[in-house]
């Protein structure tokens, strides 16, 4: 029988590579896709470790590339489920890079994956709710309460049929942008 709620460190992954030369880019830094990909399969795992479904994502809020990883480095990925809805969960990936011959670390990239549980017809499932037991879990809760927030009034905002270019002169204004409108 499934949980009705879990602690955050109950799904909690972490997973670690050795970044090799065919996983770079014409630059010889590791490649950002094959991070996303990477991104991606923790996501899936926390979310299903957190859910007991199979999951899916929904969206990819947020993935800032800080500093660039090296052929050579120890890749660590540490997942968590931020926030959980009905049948969404939002995981909080953190990745860091270690030259392995030096210890020296550096946090490379922050991302906020949306998951949805699934169940073997397709359907969305319901997922145990979070317990929060620090005050950081509960930053990460609300952090990812506006991020969300956010998101939907700007979905709300694109899907108006008020799509006048008029009504968005003031935000263009003063950009580095030249403006030449056709009759």
């Amino acid at each position: 029988m499934r949980k009705r709620f879990k602690k955050v460190q109950e799904s909690t992954v972490t997973i670690s590579e050795l970044m090799l030369p065919s996983h770079s880019n014409f630059n010889g830094k590791i490649h950002g896709g094959y991070i996303l990909s990477l991104l991606d399969q923790i996501a899936f795992a926390c979310a299903s470790k957190h859910s007991e479904v199979y999951c899916v994502t929904a969206s990819v809020d947020t993935v800032d590339f800080l500093k660039p990883i090296e052929i050579g480095e120890l890749v660590t990925m540490k997942a968590s489920v931020n926030y959980v809805g009905r049948t969404s969960m939002v995981i909080g990936i953190r990745v860091e890079a270690e030259n392995i011959q030096t210890g020296a670390s550096k946090h490379c990239n922050s991302s906020y994956f949306s998951m949805v549980a699934k169940d073997s017809s397709g359907n969305s499932v319901e997922v145990p709710g979070l317990i929060l037991k620090n005050h950081n879990e509960i930053r990460r809760f609300a952090k990812s309460l506006e991020r969300r927030n956010r998101k939907r009034s700007g979905i709300a905002e694109f899907k108006s049929t008020d799509f006048a270019s008029e009504k968005y002169l003031h935000l263009v204004e003063g950009q580095h942008v030249k403006i030449e409108l056709e009759d």
